[in-house]
């Protein structure tokens, strides 16, 4: 037994034929390396379709919202446009948007010649139009503008796309706006002016015409309502009709009046195109200020025209070749400083604050303002030095005061612009002495009565003593009145002044229409008084129409655009007289000496007579000269804005010459007439050593007895 317990090894045999055990074979790495790849990429897998599903969730929920969203915003978009289309009022009361009036001032034959205010020619529609005109303005401002609803997403996304690339913010720049969306600015979405809301006008129209993300909404949900409201050329008739075209032009019709003198209807294929090129910068571009850059701009226009098929090429082609041009008004601009100061004279609330359309007929003669300008031109490109910044100014008038042509300064195409003939008072010089003979002939003194031209001095209180002195630095003993006047002696004006009373010239002097203040000091025989053009040109009128003032005017009615009958009548004429007829016609006659053979012979015309006065101020700071014919006065003023002294000039120089070439082109083609002066036999003698004491004479008129009782005579 115990044999029997004892394991014995195993046979061969029985190892050969035993059935084999199970065993766990050695995992081999090829199977091991591919469930592992296979777990990577079922957790890739897992990743995947976990964003898939989120981004799935999110798109959904996404959608959920911005349909939503959208939703609201359309319904509140239709909903705001529903609001500002109940509020839209009817085409007729959106077609003239002027806050102000317009004045337009006619010459003394009933033309045009001057526009003021804001001018509004007229209703017109986009079918009474020139079809130039209404092609032109789709062309250039709204290509797309019978196909959009009022706002153009194509336009608007190519507006972001070139303000970006030139480096300006989304908005700045390039707007996009539809011709809708500028109408509805132009309305300034409805807001109408208001005084007691805005500080001025201009504040409004700024706040109309800013751009802001907001306003931009509101001005396309306005758009919308008008697209909803309005036919497409019934939106197109109010932006032709608000739209300003510079030149104070509002709408096509004024702006073809104004640049063209034709209607809207009328413009052909270059003027349609250069109106409609002003929209874009009407000030900058207005034909007036700069014709060669409206007309560049007009060719840009026509070239769209041609693109968008609205002109063949050969009509472009002969638009180019042929552009517009202004009409003869407009170009000539005459009377742009007489103009301007009809506006500053006449009624603020029917001038330059005006409400209402204006016509005002004036006194400007267009041939007589040629005529000054001409002269102006003339004297200073031959005989003033290039370069030279002296300036001058002319006054032409009738011996009642109508003045017939102004020019304010070198620069006679200009509006707004400083007047040197109404605004600059500058010292009057020699040309104030006929008022200190006008006073003497008026208290009885003769042209042939005698004064002594010797050195003279005086003691001023205050200044000490002063001793005047002729322009020669001569003395030539005794003279004659004629004689002192038509010199131009400084010692015997300030005797004959002295000797009647300073007090009395300067009465005299103030009657006569020279309102400035008057030199209290026996200076102010010698012009030390200063005065303006205009002043002067009008006293001296006073003089020629026999003795009685006259106050300068321009304007002979105003009334209201559609009325017969005139708001106002003239604003001046011939008052009061001054001095007896036969003392103006003896002080015209020793004027017409001064021009005859005295200082003022370089103003002497060839085939009339003419009578005047040289004046130059001290170191020749000023220079005048005054004179008239039987038919009118003319005044020239010369020198420089800041005083500077002029250099070899004096008033019976350049002065004299202007007032010559003026005088030729105002009397040309009229017959000459005799001065009303007096004509001495040359037998009349001269008075002897009168001492300038009041000689026996007829009774004293009533004038002059007023003056004797108020202010005295002297001997």
């Amino acid at each position: 037994m115990g044999d029997s317990r004892r394991r014995r090894p195993r046979l061969v045999a029985e190892n050969r034929y035993r059935k084999p055990q199970k065993r766990k074979a050695a995992p081999r790495r090829r199977k091991a390396s591919r469930r592992r790849g296979t777990g990577r990429r079922r957790s890739e897998g897992l990743v995947m379709g976990t964003l898939r599903r989120l981004f799935e969730w999110m798109l959904r929920l996404v959608w959920g919202f911005g349909w939503r969203i959208t939703a609201i915003v359309v319904v509140m978009v239709g909903l705001a446009t529903a609001y500002v289309y109940t509020t839209l009022p009817p085409v007729s009361e959106l077609l003239d948007g002027r806050a102000r009036g317009s004045v337009t001032m006619l010459d003394a034959e009933g033309e045009v010649f001057a526009w003021r205010g804001d001018q509004f020619g007229g209703v017109v529609t986009a079918n009474t139009v020139s079809p130039h005109l209404k092609n032109a303005v789709v062309a250039t401002e709204d290509k797309r503008f019978y196909m959009h609803p009022g706002i153009d997403p194509i336009g608007i996304a190519s507006a972001i796309r070139i303000n970006l690339s030139e480096g300006r913010g989304p908005l700045s720049g390039h707007g996009g706006s539809t011709i809708t969306q500028q109408t509805a600015k132009l309305l300034c979405l409805g807001v109408e002016y208001d005084k007691a809301e805005w500080d001025s006008e201009a504040e409004y129209v700024a706040d109309c015409r800013r751009t802001s993300l907001w306003r931009k909404v509101k001005e396309a949900v306005f758009a919308l309502a008008m697209e909803a409201k309005y036919s497409k050329d019934q939106i197109l008739s109010i932006y032709l009709n608000r739209a300003y075209m510079g030149g104070g032009a509002y709408g096509a019709e004024a702006a073809a009046q104004r640049y063209f003198g034709k209607h809207a209807a009328e413009v052909d294929a270059a003027e349609g195109a250069m109106l409609a090129g002003l929209l874009t910068a009407p000030s900058t571009l207005a034909p007036t200020n700069n014709l060669e850059r409206s007309q560049a701009r007009a060719a840009t226009v026509l070239r769209l025209m041609t693109e968008q098929g609205y002109l063949t090429k050969a009509q472009a082609r002969q638009a180019r070749s042929d552009p517009a041009t202004l009409s003869e008004a407009a170009e000539a601009r005459a009377g742009g400083y007489f103009a301007d100061w009809v506006m500053a004279s006449g009624p603020e609330f029917f001038t330059r604050d005006t409400t209402e359309d204006v016509i005002i007929s004036t006194t400007l003669d267009r041939r007589i303002q040629s005529a000054a300008e001409d002269a102006m031109k003339t004297v200073f490109e031959d005989k003033v030095r290039e370069g030279s910044k002296a300036q001058a100014a002319i006054v032409v008038m009738s011996a009642d005061g109508a003045v017939r042509a102004m020019v304010g300064g070198r620069k006679t195409k200009v509006t707004g612009a400083f007047n040197r003939a109404t605004m600059a008072k500058r010292q009057t010089g020699s040309a104030f002495k006929p008022f200190v003979y006008a006073t003497a002939l008026e208290l009885g003194y003769t042209h042939n009565a005698t004064v002594v031209d010797e050195p003279y001095c005086q003691d001023i209180p205050g200044s000490g003593r002063w001793c005047p002195e002729n322009y020669t630095g001569k003395h030539y003993g005794r003279v004659t009145l004629a004689e002192a006047l038509r010199n131009s002696l400084n010692i015997p004006a300030v005797k004959v002044s002295e000797s009647v009373g300073r007090e009395l010239v300067r009465k005299v002097a103030s009657e006569f229409g020279i309102e400035s203040d008057l030199a209290d000091g026996p200076a102010l025989a010698l012009g030390a008084s200063e005065s303006t053009l205009l002043e002067m040109t009008g006293a001296y009128a006073g003089i020629l129409n026999g003795g009685s003032s006259v106050t300068p005017y321009g304007l002979v009615d105003l009334r209201l655009q559609g009325d017969d009958e005139p708001v106002m009548g003239a604003t001046g004429g011939i008052g009061e007289r001054v001095i007896r007829e036969p003392a103006a016609r003896e002080l015209i006659y020793m004027m017409h000496k001064v021009v005859a053979g005295g200082t003022g012979k370089r103003a002497r015309l060839p085939d009339r007579e003419a009578a005047g006065k040289t004046g130059t101020t001290q170191a020749a700071r000023d220079a005048w000269f005054l004179g008239f014919t039987a038919d009118y006065v003319a005044g020239v003023w010369m020198g420089y804005d800041d005083n500077t002294p002029l250099e070899g000039v004096t008033g019976g120089g350049l002065p004299a010459e202007i007032w010559r070439e003026t005088m030729l082109g105002v009397h040309e083609g009229l017959p000459p007439r005799p001065l009303p002066m007096l004509r001495p036999s040359e037998r009349d003698a001269p008075r002897g050593n009168q001492r300038l004491r009041q000689p026996e004479r007829a009774p004293e008129n009533g004038v002059e007895r007023l003056l004797r009782n108020l202010l005295g005579g002297g001997n």
